[in-house]
């Protein structure tokens, strides 16, 4: 077992960085392409988290900070971000968006088009095998 980090942490964050890279250029590009900032509240150390998603050039990148043309921001709290990205718990997802836990401003048609991408039967391989690894480097 890989060693583990509490989840978005300094030493999650780069250990995420570094497996990502491992699988740069061997993942099927999304079909979506989206660029979305996010908003992580209510961390274990107060301070909100900001982050970006970007699949536009065929490529995943989630790195911090904020992009200057993103098509939608999602403000989402601490443990439904966990649920979604390292649980992949997509009941999860749908139940926090309904009780208001997930605020989206912009193209929400976008967010909708990327879960529905992530929850269909042929993603690639790859990329399940990636998130396998991040859930496994994720402290409980």
């Amino acid at each position: 077992m890989s060693e583990q980090h509490p989840f978005l942490s300094t030493a999650w964050i780069e250990a995420a960085r570094a497996l990502g890279e491992t699988y740069r250029g061997r993942i099927t590009p999304p079909a979506i392409p989206i660029r979305m900032n996010q908003v992580i509240t209510e961390t274990p150390d107060g301070a909100d988290i900001l982050a970006h998603l970007d699949n536009a050039d065929g490529e995943l990148l989630i790195e911090l900070g904020h992009l200057d043309e993103a098509e939608l921001t999602v403000t989402v709290d601490y443990a439904t971000a966990r649920a979604i990205f390292v649980d992949g718990d997509a009941a999860a997802a749908m139940a926090a968006f309904l009780a208001g836990k997930i605020r989206v401003e912009g193209d929400v048609t976008r967010l909708l088009l990327l879960q529905a991408q992530t929850q269909q039967a042929d993603v690639d391989p790859l990329a399940h095998e990636l998130h396998a690894r991040i859930k496994e480097m994720t402290a409980p």
